[in-house]
């Protein structure tokens, strides 16, 4: 299952550093993951310094659709 950002992100964008695969999406509060491009290795999970990113079969439902949507609007984070 993909990783998930919820709104503990402060954008110090760590996660977008070591994702291999470029799945992260910049907003103006915070970042997202793109699900169809997650490969699900975590190891976002375990570099995000506030505890904002989750596997999205922990995390609340609400933020899983949240990231899907906002991924196709936002840009991708670099």
């Amino acid at each position: 299952m993909p990783s998930v950002v919820n709104d503990s992100c402060i954008k110090c964008k760590a996660c977008v550093e070591v994702c291999p695969v470029g799945a992260f999406h910049e907003g103006e509060t915070q970042l997202v993951v793109d699900p169809n491009v997650c490969i699900d290795c975590g190891i976002c999970i375990g570099e995000c310094p506030q505890g904002a990113i989750q596997n999205s079969e922990e995390a609340d439902q609400k933020w899983v659709q949240f990231n899907a949507e906002k991924a196709t609007e936002f840009p991708v984070a670099q």
